[in-house]
């Protein structure tokens, strides 16, 4: 009876840990898509930290991480004032007015941005805004005192007015455009995307919709006059999943499909891209953050609704302007307690987990997902990981940055992902990850590599056991792989955890410098090894902390 007792106990044992073990099962030669580049957008409120010391090394790592152009959007390019360090803020003074209202345009700042790109290989998505003081119907005042902690309706000032002076107005769009396809060349111009504005639908923009959609009308005639194939779009409306944002997604596409153009009197406007933008929402339970990627996921989700419900727009490329765990980047953690996920791992899986369902999201609504911007950059000068929605903290990588670094190693189509998961997409978006953890992957097969991204998340930022995985995967063309597995989780690819080992110096010495620059890099978790398939296939057995990313690639 003890013997017998004893059997059913390691029965059990047995039974439990085959329970846990998560099995995923990849076949190389069915493809589900192209494994495009679209998580190589990045973005920030701030544009004069681009030619700034940590903005000018990081533009150059993110140049780095794709074999294609990397695009940047930033706000604030025509606002009056002076290059500046202060936090959603920047300026450019393009234009000012003499003492008869003339206009007179100054590149210099413009230039010194776009140059720094342009040196990196850097692509912008231009955007036209803010308004100048000049220019403005309500000029006073004009520029914001915000700081972290501060209420955020605190930015919205004279700049987020409608022109006084439509015509002037157009004459700066055309004048800038002009400008660019004279110092870059009209081919370079014309791989560029520009854009009308940020959120109009909430404080950024003071004035209707309707007023936005004439706005937007006199920017692309000028902008079409300047350089006839220009891409140009809009209207980077907050997350459709609220009423109000869609109302305006929806009124703005209806005028460029059949409303009355506010300049040339025709019906229609020139579209040729869609923007909106999609945010998640932690929150602090319990004394720890909890994330909610099902909010941005919902976001993103209506917003393919929307513009795939339109037939003549729904294979217009869409670019997600902002796509990102939750609203505010200069809000550090210290004063929003609820974005202490930043510096850590709780980020890159996060990204790891909600950039595949973008993919899988885009597959469903048959839409044309181009672009989704990572609203993350640096903030010149501010303490080390203070806890900001940056890549980087005065020039040391986080581990987020490395998620791009393994999105980047990643090609050609995107192939079968199958096993015993926890979670659909559609899981993930209607009801986030509250539950068990979504351990899941993302595959890809091009001519002569593959790549496996396997992330172990959940919604809740708490100590959990290391998940045990298997992926099996068929289609090798080879006998024989170079196989090589990354790792980003507490003790690797983790310049925040080093960082917190030092004791977190506040003015790290140039050692340490040193060190935490090394360990902000992507790091191999085991040595590559040459691996034998059989019969085309390979069995791969790890554990994998929670939070953790590991990737895959093989190479023939």
């Amino acid at each position: 009876m003890k013997k017998l007792h004893v059997l059913f106990m390691l029965m059990a044992v047995y039974q439990l840990s085959f329970a846990q073990k998560t099995t995923i099962q990849i076949d190389l030669n069915k493809k589900v898509g192209k494994m495009s580049t679209m998580w190589a957008w990045f973005g920030a409120d701030e544009p004069n930290y681009a030619y700034m010391k940590d903005g000018k090394k990081l533009l150059t790592e993110l140049s780095q991480l794709s074999p294609v152009p990397v695009y940047f959007r930033a706000h604030n390019m025509l606002t009056s004032g002076h290059d500046t360090l202060s936090m959603k803020w920047g300026s450019t003074n393009v234009y000012t007015e003499d003492a008869n209202g003339k206009p007179i345009y100054d590149w210099t700042l413009v230039d010194k941005i776009f140059d720094t790109y342009q040196q990196r290989g850097i692509k912008p998505m231009a955007q036209f805004s803010f308004m100048p003081e000049a220019l403005s119907t309500k000029p006073q005042p004009y520029e914001h005192n915000w700081k972290p902690g501060m209420n955020y309706t605190e930015i919205f000032k004279g700049w987020t007015y409608p022109p006084k002076d439509y015509k002037k107005w157009a004459d700066l769009v055309y004048a800038w455009v002009k400008h660019s396809v004279e110092r870059y060349g009209k081919a370079e111009v014309e791989s560029w995307y520009w854009e009308l504005w940020n959120e109009p639908n909430i404080g950024y923009w003071s004035g209707t919709v309707e007023e936005y959609c004439k706005l937007y009308d006199y920017t692309a005639d000028a902008a079409q006059r300047a350089l006839p194939t220009i891409r140009i779009g809009g209207p980077e409306t907050t997350g459709p999943s609220w009423n109000k944002a869609a109302d305006f997604l929806k009124t703005f596409l209806t005028h460029c499909e059949s409303g009355t153009n506010y300049v040339t009197g025709k019906v229609g406007s020139p579209l040729d891209f869609i923007t909106f933008h999609a945010k998640g929402a932690p929150k602090v339970v319990d004394g720890h953050v909890q994330m909610n990627v099902g909010t941005q996921l919902r976001d993103i989700s209506e917003g393919f609704r929307i513009v795939t419900s339109y037939p003549k727009f729904k294979n217009l490329p869409i670019i997600i302007g902002e796509s990102d765990p939750e609203g505010c980047a200069a809000c550090g953690m210290k004063t929003n307690p609820s974005n202490a996920y930043r510096n850590g791992t709780m980020y890159s899986s996060y990204t790891a987990a909600s950039f595949a369902r973008k993919y899988a999201l885009a597959d469903y609504f048959k839409a044309n997902l181009l672009g989704a911007v990572s609203w993350s950059f640096e903030f010149e000068n501010q303490p080390y990981f203070y806890g900001f929605r940056d890549l980087a903290t005065n020039g040391i990588d986080k581990p987020v940055l490395n998620v791009f670094r393994m999105y980047g190693m990643m090609s050609g189509d995107r192939v079968e992902v199958k096993g015993n998961q926890n979670y659909t997409f559609t899981m993930v978006r209607d009801s986030s990850v509250r539950k068990k953890a979504d351990i899941d992957a993302l595959a890809s097969k091009d001519q002569h590599s593959a790549a496996v991204m396997v992330w172990h998340y959940h919604d809740d930022d708490l100590k959990a056991e290391d998940a045990t995985i298997e992926v099996d995967i068929k289609g090798f063309p080879t006998q024989q792989v170079n196989f090589k597995h990354y790792r980003i989780d507490n003790e690797n690819s983790n310049s925040y955890e080093v960082w917190k080992k030092m004791g977190s110096p506040e003015s790290p010495t140039a050692e340490q410098i040193s060190i935490l620059e090394k360990a902000g890099q992507l790091a191999l978790l085991t040595s590559p090894s040459y691996v034998k398939t059989t019969n085309g296939t390979l069995k791969l057995n790890f554990k994998l902390p929670r939070q953790g990313v590991s990737l895959l690639r093989f190479d023939w």
